[in-house]
């Protein structure tokens, strides 16, 4: 089993990763990016379909899959504080192993949070019963920024000196990213390597971040937001600044997204949850550009890595996303999954997605009807389980969802059959 100790010892003296060492080099096998000898596979259904080889089944896993509705992850945290459980590799392959052992799913995802970045930042967070994730200083203005910047060189061993322009504090910042996110997230990576010891093969291992726009939103507003003012004020007024604080988010996602596999992480996805919180304009200037290049750094390091990206809300974005070296789109419940699998199919792309998380309300013979006809809508004309496509939902699992009626719905997803 690992620990956060055992994890830094796959990194070189100076603090620089290891190189990349693949393990697995035969036709239609996964390339294993790690130094850690893991047990063998035995379910990698959704790993080949996005190599688009055959699968028996649709491969179907579930954003927040584990969480508040399981019963069993109340009663786990009913003594423990949120963000010191995710600082606990043992306790945290716990709780992501819970609905691995409940369902019959084809990935486990990591559990962990997307504000761990500004936390390695050394921004102050507190997860509040009533209004979710709260920043002790936000940073939405050139001043706080300027402020950040230079507690983030100090802790690099880097003083700035009044001649110093914020380009170059940033240009610093970006040339270390690496040093931003390890050994202060080295928790989370040895959380991976303890959780896919104990899944022993049972399914793949996603890992995860939040795309440097929706980390920077909750900065900025310093909590959720209906109206993102302070956000919008930010990217019209200052520009650079927003800049400045996107492209250093950016290189620490990809650098974190990177120990992930080291770690162990067998696919990632890159959770942008307020793409479309401002304008179609906005998304292309301030956050398309970032994404883009998280998933070109990491497949320049990890080629055949899979990579899904999720810009919930950003329809507009599609054409852009399928442009990039992400080789899964995933769709909110807002796009029709038919026209968007053919569309990206064309590209090359595959498609994760996307039935409404409300389905789940409804009486399970009722999911399981929703379920069958959205799929055979979709996908009723091909004579095959389609390759390069991962059934989940247009968005996670709500606190309030009954977890009888999500296995109504996985189990849908698996009775699905193609044309004869």
């Amino acid at each position: 089993m690992a620990d956060i100790e055992s994890w830094a010892l796959l990194r070189a003296p100076n603090g620089s990763a290891k190189p990349a060492i693949a393990m697995a080099a035969v036709t239609s096998q996964p390339v294993e990016y790690t130094t850690i000898k893991f047990p063998p596979m035995k379910n990698d259904r959704l790993l080949r379909t996005v190599r688009g080889e055959p699968v028996d089944r649709i491969p179907v896993w579930i954003m927040r899959q584990a969480g508040r509705y399981l019963p069993e992850y109340r009663k786990f945290m009913a003594d423990k504080e949120f963000f010191a459980m995710c600082r606990n590799p043992k306790q945290v392959a716990e709780v992501t192993l819970q609905p691995i052992l409940r369902y019959d799913l084809d990935a486990s995802i990591i559990f962990s949070d997307i504000l761990v970045i500004p936390q390695a930042m050394g921004l102050k967070v507190a997860l509040l019963p009533d209004k979710g994730p709260v920043f002790e200083e936000p940073v939405d203005s050139r001043a706080t920024w300027h402020k950040l910047q230079d507690k983030l060189l100090a802790s690099l061993g880097v003083a700035a000196t009044p001649s110093m322009s914020s380009a170059e504090k940033n240009k610093v910042l970006v040339d270390n990213a690496a040093k931003l996110v390890s050994p202060s997230l080295d928790y989370v990576y040895a959380a991976i390597t303890e959780t896919r010891m104990q899944l022993d093969g049972r399914v793949p291992l996603l890992g995860f971040c939040g795309a440097p726009f929706t980390l920077a939103i909750y900065m900025i507003e310093g909590m959720g937001s209906r109206t993102f003012g302070k956000t919008s004020f930010l990217v019209h007024g200052d520009p650079q600044t927003a800049h400045e604080m996107l492209t250093v988010l950016s290189h620490m996602c990809a650098h974190y997204l990177m120990g992930q596999v080291r770690g162990g992480a067998q696919a990632l996805q890159v959770f942008d949850s307020f793409a479309g919180a401002l304008s179609p304009e906005v998304w292309n200037e301030f956050s398309f550009p970032y994404m883009k290049l998280i998933a070109d750094m990491v497949k320049a390091e990890f080629p055949e890595m899979p990579m899904i990206c999720f810009a919930k809300d950003a329809h507009y974005g599609l054409a852009a996303l399928s442009a990039t070296k992400y080789d899964i789109i995933a769709l909110d419940s807002s796009m029709d999954l038919g026209q968007c699998y053919k569309t990206m199919a064309a590209k090359g792309k595959g498609v994760q997605g996307n039935i409404d998380t409300t389905i789940l309300y409804a009486p399970p013979e009722k999911i399981r009807e929703v379920v069958a006809k959205e799929l055979h809508k979709a996908f009723g004309e091909m004579s095959t389980i389609p390759p390069r496509y991962i059934a989940n939902m247009g968005h996670g699992m709500n606190p309030d969802h009954d977890p009888e009626h999500l296995r109504a719905f996985i189990d849908a997803i698996h009775e699905f059959k193609p044309k004869k």
